[in-house]
Formats: C-alpha cells, structure tokens, sequence
C-alpha cells in the first residue's frame, strides 16, 4: 500500500484539551485499520510549538511535530477548550489558512470549533456548537451560524459537539473508506449504539420526571423558557401562549420536575450566564443584560447561589481547575 493510500489525520491539540474527543476518534480509526486488515487511516498528534501539552484530565501528550512542520496531512482537526488560543496568534492562524488552501479538510471538536473561527477559515459557514457552549460562541461569533447538531459539514470542514458526536464522525469516516459493514462492526466493538449523522440535533439533559419523562405541558413551557433568555417572560405570559393558567403550569412543575417554573427558568438563565463568564471576555454587565438582568446585583445573587461562588471568582478560577467542590466546568 502507498503512502498516499493512507489517510493521514492530524489532531491540533491545546492546553487543557478535552482527552476523550481524542479517543473517541482515533480508537475507531485504530480498530478500522484492524477489522479491515488493512492501514487506512494514520494520525499524529500536533501542537502549536512542538511542546508537551496537558489535557483537562492532567494527562500530558508529546505531540509529534509543531503546527509549522505539519506536513502531508489530509484532516486536521482542533481540539481545545472554548477560551484557548494560539500564543503566536497571527501565525498560527495563517498557517491553518495555508493548509485549507492546500487542500487540507480541516475540523473542531467540543471547544476546538472557537479557535477554529478565530482562525478565518469559517468564513460564512455553519459550525456546530455543544450546548453548554452556545450562549458563549453567540456573544463571541454572532455572525456565524451555531447549529445544535451533533455533527455539521460545511464546504471543507467538519465540527462535531462532543466527544460521542467525535465517536460519530469517526464511524462516518470509516463508512466513506471502508464501507458500512466495517463502519457496523466498528460501532459493535466498542458498543456504540447507532450511528448519528448530520441533521441530528444534541439532547440537552432535563431533570426528570418520576416517570422520567416530562409532560407535554411541562415540555412546550421549558421550550419558550428557553427561548426567552435576554429577553425575558413571566409565567402569565408562557401560560397565555399555551392556553392554560399559570396556576397549571406551577402544578404542572412542581410535579415533574420538584421546583417551580420561576426557579427552573432561573436555573437556565444561571446556566447561560455561567457559560459567558467562563467562555467570554464580556463585561459582568453584559453579562447581566444578555440573560435578562438590568443590574448585575441581582445577578451576582442569583449566581452565587447557583454554583456556590461569584461570577467573579469562577471567571478567575477557570484556568485553575477542572472540578472543585462539585463545581464541574465543563470539558466535553
């Protein structure tokens, strides 16, 4: 087999990088390359300077070559958290423009769709988001169009949300060199229970109901909730919308979910602060107006009671730390 027979993937990884988007891909590339008996796919490791880089779960990699001296790869993909940067920003960048224009697929997954706009190569194209993410890639990026599918392609690039929605696009790459039968055993392998492709949107966890799901009622007043983040509703106005009273949609709550609407609206609109403070540069005044606080006194309240801390320390702690005291900040 020819060199040029082997696809080569290349995986550009940050400080801080989510571990299991790496796995997720190369594990069923890896196992392809077995099934098939035949070295399909190849991958190696890149970062921006060469150097050893530490992932989210303190797991360090030894890259096999610097940004400068990636050569010969078909697919690179970025791997990062939403606030990472290249340390040599103008160059780095240019060198991802270089690589597009020479044919090079290029790619992000989870937090590694943000260096991958700030680099310019998604010039009017659409890019998925994770969830977790969104409100913070809107505040930076409202020009670019955030899908909530678990895997978007868009001229030459690929972004998936997560590190399943990874697993997914590795299973698809199989399928287009190996065919669906390897694709198959491949998601048998590591059981792996269908095979998502695009067009298929993220399920954003919900507490559930006793009966683990949520009531229509319940479900349709979540959904304009969450469509009502900086501009705000009130509970007489969701109740007018789907032709009931409010006091049905607080019983409605109560039994499906253990809290009232108010409190499970505030929760969202905690969640979507909580992603601008960690993932944002914008102002704590910003940060207020965009989920709906004319002052950031209340904010900074409601924040601390939520997640245990202020706005401020959890801005200043993102770098620091992962998990602490049951915080989880998210690395997907």
């Amino acid at each position: 087999m020819t060199k040029s027979e082997i696809q080569q993937i290349g995986f550009l990884i940050f400080p801080g990088f989510p571990m299991a988007c790496l796995t997720s891909m190369i594990e069923p590339l890896r196992a392809a390359n077995e099934i098939a008996g035949q070295l399909r796919f190849g991958w190696k490791l890149v970062s921006e300077d060469g150097s050893k880089v530490t992932s989210s779960a303190e797991v360090s990699f030894e890259p096999d070559c610097a940004l400068a001296e990636a050569q010969a790869l078909d697919v690179l993909f970025l791997l990062s958290s939403p606030g990472s940067r290249f340390v040599h920003e103008k160059a780095s960048n240019g060198i991802l423009r270089g690589l597009q224009r020479h044919g090079v697929t290029l790619g992000g997954i989870s937090g590694g769709v943000f260096p991958l706009v700030r680099s310019g190569v998604m010039e009017q194209q659409r890019c998925s988001v994770h969830w977790c993410y969104e409100a913070a890639f809107r505040a930076e990026f409202p020009q670019v169009d955030a899908a909530d599918e678990v895997i978007v392609t868009s001229g030459r690039c690929h972004t998936a949300s997560g590190a399943a929605a990874a697993f997914d696009l590795a299973l698809r790459m199989v399928e287009e060199v190996f065919g669906a039968d390897v694709a198959h055993e491949v998601a048998c392998w590591f059981q792996h229970p269908m095979m998502r492709g695009e067009g298929v949107r993220q399920r954003i966890p919900m507490q559930e109901s006793p009966d683990a799901r949520f009531p229509d009622l319940v479900a349709r007043a979540a959904a304009l909730f969450s469509q009502h983040i900086e501009e705000t509703t009130s509970i007489n106005e969701v109740a007018e919308a789907l032709a009931v009273t409010p006091r049905q949609i607080e019983r409605a709550f109560k039994k499906a979910t253990g809290q009232s609407p108010s409190h499970y609206y505030r929760a969202l609109r905690m969640k979507a602060a909580r992603q601008l403070v960690l993932y944002s540069k914008d102002s704590f005044a910003d940060v207020a107006a965009a989920v709906g606080y004319a002052s950031t006194t209340p904010l900074k309240a409601h924040y601390s009671a939520a997640f245990g801390v202020s706005p401020q320390e959890d801005r200043a702690r993102i770098n620091s730390f992962r998990v602490r005291d049951n915080i989880p900040v998210p690395s997907v």
